[in-house]
């Protein structure tokens, strides 16, 4: 194991988070500072800039995804939500996109917050790993998208 692996490890047995938790704990709480002082802006500039920071796979996928939500549903928030680009009915977050890179995962995902209206029964899936943009998937994503906000 090499040795930064093992600092990494030591520091989240310490703290009980990983490097990668504590950013994304840091990134909510800039939020929230930016939401007390900032004008009514929807956070697309934020958006934006979260998406244009990711690796390139990942960025591809966040980049038709935004596009496809926009698109869907446009009058949707669009915010950042523990440093992940993020999409908001009513000020609660319905869905976000989570960069594989940002937890150091093989595929990135699509998630659904509980406020999202994908009910179907006693069980459904709320996390959708995201590993390629086809146009399969991206009809899959039309059809998820707007229910969740329908």
């Amino acid at each position: 194991m090499a040795e930064a692996e093992k600092a990494t490890k030591k520091a989240a047995s310490r703290s009980g988070f990983t490097a990668e938790e504590r950013a994304a704990m840091n990134d909510r709480a800039q939020e929230n500072r930016r939401a007390r002082t900032a004008s009514k802006s929807d956070g697309t500039a934020d958006l934006l800039a979260k998406i244009a920071e990711m690796p390139t796979h990942d960025r591809e996928l966040a980049e038709r995804l935004h596009a496809l939500v926009t698109d869907v549903a446009p009058e949707l928030t669009c915010r950042t939500w523990y440093g992940m680009p993020a999409y908001a009915k009513d000020g609660d977050v319905v869905c976000f996109f989570q960069s594989a890179a940002k937890f150091k995962s093989r595929y990135a995902t699509l998630g659904f917050s509980d406020k999202a209206a994908l009910d179907d029964g006693a069980i459904w899936p709320t996390y959708f790993a995201l590993a390629e943009w086809t146009p399969a998937v991206e009809k899959q994503l039309r059809a998820l998208v707007a229910k969740a906000f329908g």
